[in-house]
């Protein structure tokens, strides 16, 4: 894909969707951190839920010990994996107050080296808290970039990759946002909307379904 059509896309995503930020709802860096490793495999809709009470006393890592593990599962059982997630969040913590003056760090490979953190929650957190130029790939983001033919990688990690290296610099920031907000609600898995879509023009998916060569992409 040329240059100017992907600028096109970008350009055009970002005049319908103005101010793109993140679903989730969080009160400082560190209920985003929780928030967003809870988020994995699950919805936003789902984690906003069950952190609604959850960061209204529960706000900080020494908080969040004290609660304990059996205490934190109460409130995040309703999650996929929420053993699993709780254990981590209990240990990120721990973390955190031991090595991190109970600050999240503002540096990618210490947030990497933290229980239940891997790229994309990294990049997540890099971007929204710290104003890093960051793309973190998840489902929507990974299937808008080959529908678009941003990217034919067939790993999330190869897909960051390669929108790295092809989104204009201008809308590295907000990239991820306006990708993942357009998947969620327009560009969707099973029912794209394409008839209300502002990049129909530039889609490959599309004109490709239009010709009929295809049924669907990822």
């Amino acid at each position: 894909m040329n240059t100017s059509t992907i600028n096109q896309i970008f350009s055009k995503l970002s005049k319908a969707i103005p101010a793109p930020k993140s679903d989730l709802t969080y009160i400082n860096n560190y209920t985003l951190l929780v928030a967003v490793v809870l988020s994995a495999q699950s919805t936003d809709a789902q984690v906003n839920k069950a952190t609604s009470d959850l960061f209204k006393k529960y706000d900080s890592p020494e908080k969040m010990v004290q609660l304990g593990l059996p205490g934190l599962i109460n409130y995040v059982k309703s999650i996929g994996l929420y053993n699993a997630k709780a254990k981590n969040i209990i240990s990120l913590s721990e973390i955190l107050i031991e090595k991190h003056n109970s600050r999240v760090p503002n540096d990618f490979e210490m947030l990497c080296e933290l229980p239940g953190v891997g790229r994309k929650t990294a990049n997540v957190v890099m971007s929204v808290a710290f104003g890093h130029a960051t793309i973190a790939v998840d489902t929507h983001v990974y299937r808008l970039s080959r529908r678009l033919n941003l990217s034919i990688g067939d790993t999330p990690d190869k897909v960051e990759m390669d929108l790295m290296n092809v989104v204009p610099t201008k809308y590295k920031k907000s990239a991820h946002h306006l990708l993942i907000l357009h998947g969620r609600y327009t560009c969707k898995a099973r029912n794209p909307l394409c008839e209300i879509c502002v990049i129909s023009k530039e889609c490959i998916h599309y004109k490709n379904v239009i010709y009929g060569k295809i049924k669907n992409i990822l």
